[in-house]
């Protein structure tokens, strides 16, 4: 790969006779928060930020940074926690946050067509009312769909209504080269033609084109949903506990992990008490239907399975007040642990439901050998699991040191438990030694030659995934 262009002013001016003076910004006109995303372990300023608001713009935009060598990274709300939307080697930062239209919604085909910069938050508020839901449910509702794209987002509905993938019906997308191509089924419900491409455009974090439109499949608006909140007096009774939820006829829809001093950070962070806070472990379920009669059979059916593997209570979430008070703590989580500390970093691992209390277990002994405190919460249903790791009051020289040796040692335990290193937050820049020592060299070889064949002169998000 030859050394890229600096950007120079006759590139700001070409980039300005499309985007115009409004949605260009330069130099030290650049806000220093798209220097980082969420998590803020990686740094480092793009030279131009544009914000399009057409396909077309995009298009213009990739067509010239691919002929002048000159790097593009895409970014939509910044809520990334990988690095993926830092513009590490400098170039033009494509903010698709202006692009947020909502193009259509088709009742007849439950679908709705929307721009990569409206939020998870914004697509909820306009479905809801309307009868409809899109099922998946990351935690973190205000990013970009874009985003949720690019990382293939799961959440905790994944139990039962699957992940981002899934609900992705069609993509327009902007090629390196500046070419626009439609991807996937559009409004069709089934696919048997060729390659999918659509499939390899979602999860690519912004590697492979540029998402410029998505249709995404909608499912009618559940009428009833119930969530229990079961404590534990351990850790290994609630683990136990989910591999027989699931094999139960009376699937939840979320089935969610977590531990007593995580939600305790919660309660002092959002000033407001959690229903219970006693027991030292947690599971958190949901069950949502058509009717009372049906929710109420699936629970109560869950609820047995529970008491007799040790819950020691069930308490029924039925109302708002209860809910708005359990779902809020649970959608603090990674908030509160970061106010709790002075940094800190993710290990996003998933790994077979029978292995998480192996996996958690481990990640206990690690921080009372180390002494550094590590907090963790999860989506138990699916196996996927956070870990954080807490810099505290450690020096930077001591948290490189400390934090690279734990992260190894976690990612070398998923990979144990016949885990992956990632279930829903990506690669990006800060993943990618372990995960491309879990795939291996003939893996990662295809993929650098489906970038290649994607992105020849790789100006679209280098350095990333691969």
């Amino acid at each position: 790969m030859s050394a890229y262009k600096t950007v120079g002013k006759e590139d700001i001016d070409f980039l300005r006779s499309v985007v115009g003076d409004s949605r260009l910004y330069a130099g030290d006109a650049i806000s220093k928060d798209f220097s980082h995303d969420e998590m803020g372990g990686v740094h480092k300023m793009p030279e131009v930020l544009v914000e399009p608001l057409k396909t077309e713009e995009v298009s213009k935009i990739m067509a010239y940074a691919n002929k002048s060598n000159i790097p593009v990274v895409i970014r939509g709300c910044g809520t990334g926690l990988v690095g993926a939307s830092v513009a590490i080697h400098g170039g033009i930062m494509l903010s698709m946050a202006k692009m947020k239209q909502i193009l259509e919604l088709d009742e007849d085909n439950l679908t709705l067509t929307v721009e990569p910069g409206l939020t998870l938050q914004e697509i909820i508020d306009y479905v809801t009312p309307r009868d409809f839901m899109y099922p998946p449910d990351p935690g973190e509702k205000n990013a970009a769909i874009g985003g949720n794209i690019n990382t293939n987002a799961g959440g905790m509905r994944a139990v039962k209504y699957g992940v981002t993938r899934d609900y992705i019906r069609g993509l327009e997308v902007v090629l390196p080269s500046g070419k626009v191509i439609e991807v996937g089924e559009k409004k069709a419900v089934k696919n048997s033609s060729g390659y999918s491409l659509k499939n390899l455009i979602i999860g690519s974090e912004g590697t492979l084109g540029v998402v410029t439109r998505a249709v995404l499949k909608l499912v009618p608006l559940p009428k009833i949903v119930v969530s229990l909140l079961i404590p534990f007096k351990d850790l290994e009774s609630a683990i136990e506990t989910v591999p027989k939820i699931v094999r139960s006829k009376s699937l939840p829809t979320s089935i969610e992990y977590m531990e007593r001093e995580v939600i305790l950070d919660s309660e002092k962070f959002l000033g407001k008490k959690f229903p219970d806070n006693t027991a030292d472990s947690y599971l958190l379920l949901t069950f949502d239907g058509s009717n009372m009669e049906t929710v109420e059979k699936d629970y109560e059916a869950v609820a047995e399975i529970c008491l007799e593997s040790g819950a020691l209570d069930v308490l029924v979430i039925d109302t708002p007040d209860r809910k708005e008070a359990i779902w809020s703590t649970r959608g603090s989580f990674l908030e509160a642990i970061k106010n709790s500390t002075t940094a800190m970093d993710e290990c996003d691992v998933c790994v077979p439901r029978n292995k998480i209390a192996d996996f958690i277990k481990y990640t206990h002994e690690i921080r009372d050998k180390s002494g550094v405190r590590i907090k963790s919460f999860g989506h138990a249903g699916d196996g996927n699991l956070h870990a954080y790791i807490l810099k505290d009051q450690m020096t930077e020289e001591e948290w490189e040191k400390k934090s690279g040796e734990i992260f190894t040692l976690l990612y070398n335990k998923a990979e144990e438990l016949d885990g992956l290193v990632s279930g829903e937050h990506g690669i990006g820049y800060v993943k990618k030694e372990y995960f491309h020592r879990q795939l291996g060299e003939e893996q990662v070889n295809i993929m650098r030659g489906i970038k290649a064949v994607f992105d020849p002169n790789n100006i679209l998000n280098p350095g990333k995934v691969i």
